[in-house]
Protein backbone atom coordinates (compact mmCIF):
# COMPACT_ATOMS: atom_id res chain seq x y z
CA UNK A 1 0.00 0.00 0.00
CA UNK A 2 2.77 2.40 0.83
CA UNK A 3 4.46 1.83 -2.56
CA UNK A 4 1.22 2.74 -4.29
CA UNK A 5 1.03 6.07 -2.40
CA UNK A 6 4.58 7.05 -3.44
CA UNK A 7 3.95 6.37 -7.12
CA UNK A 8 1.07 8.87 -7.21
CA UNK A 9 3.22 11.87 -6.23
CA UNK A 10 3.55 14.42 -9.03
CA UNK A 11 6.95 14.75 -10.67
CA UNK A 12 8.83 17.98 -9.86
CA UNK A 13 8.06 20.65 -12.43
CA UNK A 14 10.85 21.77 -14.76
CA UNK A 15 11.81 25.43 -14.33
CA UNK A 16 12.34 27.23 -17.69
CA UNK A 17 15.87 28.64 -18.12
CA UNK A 18 14.54 32.06 -19.11
CA UNK A 19 11.92 32.50 -16.36
CA UNK A 20 12.06 36.07 -15.09
CA UNK A 21 14.54 37.17 -17.78
CA UNK A 22 14.00 39.83 -20.41
CA UNK A 23 13.19 38.11 -23.70
CA UNK A 24 12.64 39.43 -27.19
CA UNK A 25 14.37 42.26 -29.05
CA UNK A 26 16.80 44.33 -27.02
CA UNK A 27 17.95 47.87 -27.68
CA UNK A 28 21.35 48.26 -29.37
CA UNK A 29 24.42 49.01 -27.27
CA UNK A 30 25.22 52.67 -26.78
CA UNK A 31 28.65 54.04 -27.63
CA UNK A 32 29.60 54.39 -23.96
CA UNK A 33 28.69 50.73 -23.32
CA UNK A 34 30.78 49.55 -26.27
CA UNK A 35 33.82 51.46 -25.01
CA UNK A 36 33.26 50.24 -21.45
CA UNK A 37 33.28 46.62 -22.64
CA UNK A 38 36.37 47.22 -24.80
CA UNK A 39 38.21 48.85 -21.90
CA UNK A 40 37.30 46.02 -19.51
CA UNK A 41 38.53 43.39 -21.98
CA UNK A 42 41.78 45.32 -22.50
CA UNK A 43 42.43 45.67 -18.76
CA UNK A 44 41.80 41.94 -18.25
CA UNK A 45 44.08 41.19 -21.25
CA UNK A 46 41.42 39.04 -22.92
CA UNK A 47 42.77 39.54 -26.44
CA UNK A 48 40.69 36.84 -28.12
CA UNK A 49 37.43 38.11 -26.61
CA UNK A 50 38.34 41.70 -27.51
CA UNK A 51 39.06 40.73 -31.12
CA UNK A 52 35.74 38.86 -31.42
CA UNK A 53 33.85 41.75 -29.79
CA UNK A 54 35.43 44.30 -32.14
CA UNK A 55 34.72 42.09 -35.14
CA UNK A 56 31.07 41.74 -34.12
CA UNK A 57 30.57 45.45 -33.48
CA UNK A 58 32.51 46.78 -36.45
CA UNK A 59 31.23 44.29 -39.05
CA UNK A 60 27.61 44.46 -37.83
CA UNK A 61 27.30 40.68 -38.15
CA UNK A 62 24.67 38.82 -36.15
CA UNK A 63 25.84 36.85 -33.13
CA UNK A 64 25.18 33.48 -34.79
CA UNK A 65 27.36 34.53 -37.72
CA UNK A 66 30.22 35.72 -35.49
CA UNK A 67 30.38 32.54 -33.42
CA UNK A 68 30.39 30.38 -36.55
CA UNK A 69 33.43 32.19 -37.99
CA UNK A 70 36.57 30.14 -38.39
CA UNK A 71 40.14 31.41 -38.51
CA UNK A 72 40.24 30.31 -42.17
CA UNK A 73 37.45 32.83 -42.93
CA UNK A 74 39.61 35.83 -42.02
CA UNK A 75 43.12 34.35 -42.24
CA UNK A 76 43.37 31.58 -44.83
CA UNK A 77 46.73 29.79 -44.77
CA UNK A 78 47.66 31.69 -41.61
CA UNK A 79 47.77 35.14 -43.21
CA UNK A 80 45.05 37.71 -42.62
CA UNK A 81 43.24 38.98 -45.68
CA UNK A 82 42.35 42.58 -46.42
CA UNK A 83 38.72 41.74 -47.17
CA UNK A 84 36.57 38.89 -45.92
CA UNK A 85 33.14 37.68 -46.96
CA UNK A 86 30.71 35.86 -44.70
CA UNK A 87 27.34 34.46 -45.78
CA UNK A 88 24.65 35.35 -43.25
CA UNK A 89 22.65 32.43 -41.91
CA UNK A 90 19.39 34.35 -41.59
CA UNK A 91 19.26 36.04 -45.01
CA UNK A 92 21.72 33.94 -46.99
CA UNK A 93 23.29 37.12 -48.35
CA UNK A 94 27.05 37.60 -48.30
CA UNK A 95 28.46 40.38 -46.13
CA UNK A 96 31.81 41.69 -47.30
CA UNK A 97 33.95 43.70 -44.90
CA UNK A 98 37.45 45.08 -44.81
CA UNK A 99 40.00 44.21 -42.14
CA UNK A 100 42.86 46.62 -41.62
CA UNK A 101 45.48 46.96 -38.89
CA UNK A 102 44.76 50.53 -37.81
CA UNK A 103 43.29 49.57 -34.43
CA UNK A 104 45.90 47.74 -32.32
CA UNK A 105 43.56 46.68 -29.47
CA UNK A 106 41.38 44.57 -31.76
CA UNK A 107 44.21 43.25 -33.88
CA UNK A 108 42.60 44.75 -36.98
CA UNK A 109 39.59 46.98 -37.31
CA UNK A 110 36.74 45.73 -39.48
CA UNK A 111 34.80 47.97 -41.87
CA UNK A 112 31.72 46.95 -43.78
CA UNK A 113 32.03 47.47 -47.51
CA UNK A 114 30.50 50.77 -48.63
CA UNK A 115 30.10 52.27 -45.14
Amino acid sequence: MQDNANSELPAPKHMPWNKGKLTGAKPPLRQKHVWAIRTKLQIEQRTRDLALFNLAIDSKLRGCDVVSLMVEDVAPNGYSVERATVRQKKTGRPVRFRIDGTDPPSGGRVHQNGQ
